[in-house]
């Protein structure tokens, strides 16, 4: 208490200044409008500074959570896109009595769902992405994986009530049927195992022209990928003198080693497709095996 009163007694014209200068300030400001207005701007543009330096701060480690509200608005409005629809064949129809039937009717061939990324590996040569929706979800083997921003990621292999395991484009064992863009001509894409920058494209004849930079795409053939979602860019050209056939190296759309949200698509016909190119490479082989 001593030190106290000691201190207070050293500094006591300094604080008594402090006092002082505080009150004529207080009078200046409260009894003088011009200076009034120009302290309440200054303070609105200090406390204004502030809040926004806050604000940022905040934004900073509430990103997660607007990126996800972002991802689910871009998964609704990508199921309203036409391209996700097709249109009946109406070229032939049995028509009972005089009813009428809707030639412009659509139906849904695509549907998305949001998910998120829980694990991912790229460092090996079988590599598996870990989502964070299952078959409580909808999710179901054989549904392809999109980006975020499109681009083709991988295809569920295997789910369970809360998750799904994905195989990406970036293991040994998958091949994705795709296009190029500008020609529409299909082939095989496929990983050796090497380089997570580049996938192979094969079975494109040398007929067809090709350049480096060329966008390829899901191809319209996949039963898992919705067409015309990009894949990557052609980034080399080598002409084997062997075969007819090009390999493609194709830098990858999708940066693997940065997978957050992605969506999980659905081909609403692929049980039928499916079902029916079993059935007819049975019924070949059956055909061939049976002695006539």
């Amino acid at each position: 208490m001593r030190n106290v009163i000691l201190f207070i007694r050293r500094y006591l014209t300094f604080f008594t200044f402090l006092f002082l200068q505080i009150v004529s300030l207080w009078f200046l400001y409260s009894f003088n409008q011009f200076h009034q207005a120009q302290f309440l701007q200054t303070a609105n543009e200090l406390t204004g500074e502030v809040n926004k330096r806050y604000k940022n701060f905040e934004n900073f480690f509430l990103q997660g959570e607007e990126n996800r509200r972002l991802h689910r608005v871009n998964d609704s409005l990508l199921n309203l896109l036409s391209q996700q629809l097709a249109r009946p064949d109406t070229t032939w129809q049995l028509v009972t009595d005089t009813l009428l039937i809707d030639s412009t009717r659509q139906f849904r061939r695509y549907y998305f769902r949001p998910a998120s990324v829980v694990f991912n590996s790229t460092n090996s040569e079988k590599n598996y992405i870990q989502l964070d929706r299952g078959s409580l979800h909808g999710i179901t083997e054989n549904m392809s994986v999109l980006n975020s921003d499109g681009s083709a990621v991988g295809i569920v292999v295997h789910v369970s009530p809360r998750f799904a395991q994905v195989m990406s484009l970036l293991h040994v064992r998958q091949k994705v049927n795709v296009a190029l863009q500008k020609t529409g001509d299909f082939g095989t894409l496929e990983w050796d195992g090497k380089d997570p920058g580049l996938l192979l494209l094969k079975g494109l004849p040398k007929s067809v022209p090709v350049k480096v930079g060329d966008p390829v795409v899901a191809s319209r053939y996949s039963f898992n990928f919705p067409p015309g979602y990009p894949v990557g860019t052609i980034a080399a050209i080598i002409s084997d003198k062997s075969t007819n056939f090009y390999l493609l190296k194709v830098k990858p759309a999708a940066r693997f080693n940065n997978l957050q949200n992605v969506f999980v698509v659905e081909n609403l016909q692929y049980a039928e497709q499916a079902t029916l190119d079993q059935e007819t490479r049975k019924r070949i082989e059956d055909s061939k095996r049976t002695p006539r």
